[in-house]
């Protein structure tokens, strides 16, 4: 069974970075730039960009998308810097929790299907199972 850490970090984190990579590039960033901010190869950047990597997989909410836009705004003009993207991804990772999306996808890549409350032992706002030092 898979752990629902894993599936965040195989599905959630990807996806984020595709859609975080889509709107620097939207603003008018170059993906050398992107991918030393976002602490990533420029191939990678690349393949973020073309959808093959990352992001088919997760149907995020409107919500996770404007904070997403949000993020990459700030990061271009300079306001957010590299640390905020860890503290963004939390986020983004709990309201993933809150809004039944990791359950979801923990069902369908691997984890238990009898309703294994797994994410309900991750509620606790104090607790993010990949808060350390991730690079997206």
């Amino acid at each position: 069974m898979k752990q629902p850490c894993e599936i965040v970090v195989w599905y959630v984190i990807p996806t984020v970075r595709s859609l975080l990579a889509k709107e620097l590039f939207a603003l008018g960033m170059k993906q050398r730039q992107i991918s030393e901010l976002l602490d990533i190869t420029q191939p990678a950047v690349s393949q973020y960009l073309s959808d093959k990597r990352g992001g088919r997989e997760v149907e995020l909410s409107d919500e996770i998308h404007k904070k997403i836009k949000e993020l990459a705004f700030q990061l271009k003009e300079g306001i957010a810097t590299d640390k905020d993207i860890i503290s963004n991804v939390c986020e983004i990772c709990k309201k993933t929790r809150a809004e039944d999306i990791l359950c979801m996808l923990h069902r369908e890549k691997g984890g238990s299907s009898d309703g294994c409350h797994n994410c309900d032992n991750m509620q606790n706002d104090s607790y993010c199972p990949h808060a350390f030092n991730y690079s997206i």
